[in-house]
């Protein structure tokens, strides 16, 4: 008699809790979860840069990019801004309410290729959240990266997400932590004001063929970071982007990401300048 093999159903969400929520800013809030079974929370693999589907009953699921680093397993963070109906039902939801994930999914950053490489991270807004997991998993792990540096720019100091948290990373001897923001409107701001492109003044000693570039941030940065890149002489391969369209099934059986013969669920979210040069749309 022939065995009869259950196959797993990739869109059944895992059941998970809300440990910790908080506000970054007005309507951004990072939520912390862990799997309700333990073994799994402590088990749970990915790669910065990658997603999950997050889902709440009787509403439905979004695409969330992971803000925390899988070198400190066990809880999962989400850097989330409330723009719909899933994010306005999981912004009502109090601390240990239940919701379901499933993921990881996307290829995430290529760490094995990246070892060894100076890094150069570009994040604007709310682009910190899936390059959060990249700079942490570099500082977890310092000793495989060369310099380290991190570009954050923001409109004004309020907007800043996790402000405090990287003002405290500027006292670090083994990161060059840059922080800039459009405005200041408080007059007592201790970094840099302006564009985050007028921050790559103060990069100094790389090696283009070490480096490895990252950006992640809204669609009229991308050019700007990214020429400058360019004058770094960094190759095209060499620079990262995480690019997020608006993903469904996460598994490329929908079609709604696909661009072209790219699905940015699959071939995505972390695409190469190189990938993309001739793909417009994907920016």
């Amino acid at each position: 008699m022939r065995e009869v093999v259950k196959e797993e159903n990739p869109f059944i969400p895992e059941p998970m809790r809300i440990v910790r929520r908080y506000n970054l800013i007005d309507d951004v809030k990072l939520f912390q979860v862990r799997a309700v079974d333990m073994e799994r929370a402590l088990t749970l693999r990915y790669l910065p840069g990658q997603f999950m589907m997050i889902s709440i009953a009787g509403v439905g699921e979004a695409p969330f990019s992971i803000s925390s680093t899988p070198s400190r397993p066990g809880l999962l963070e989400f850097c989330i801004r409330e723009v719909g109906s899933v994010t306005q039902a999981l912004f009502k939801l109090k601390e240990n309410a239940q919701i379901g994930i499933r993921g990881p999914y996307g290829n995430g950053f290529p760490i094995e290729k990246m070892v060894g490489h100076d890094l150069i991270i570009v994040m604007g807004g709310l682009g910190v959240a899936p390059l959060r997991s990249l700079l942490y998993y570099a500082l977890d792990n310092r000793n495989q990266f060369g310099k380290v540096y991190l570009l954050y720019g923001a409109k004004r100091p309020a907007e800043m997400l996790f402000r405090e948290e990287f003002l405290a990373l500027r006292e670090r001897d083994d990161l060059e932590c840059l922080l800039t923001v459009d405005q200041d409107d408080t007059r007592d701001w201790p970094c840099h004001t302006g564009l985050v492109t007028s921050l790559f003044q103060y990069v100094k000693g790389i090696d283009p063929h070490k480096t490895y570039a990252a950006i992640c941030g809204p669609p009229v940065m991308y050019k700007f970071v990214i020429g400058q890149f360019l004058k770094f002489n960094i190759p095209k391969h060499q620079i990262l982007m995480n690019l997020e369209r608006r993903m469904r099934c996460g598994v490329g059986k929908c079609g709604h990401c696909v661009i072209e013969y790219i699905y940015t669920c699959l071939d995505g979210p972390v695409f190469s300048y190189w990938d993309v040069i001739h793909m417009k749309e994907l920016i």
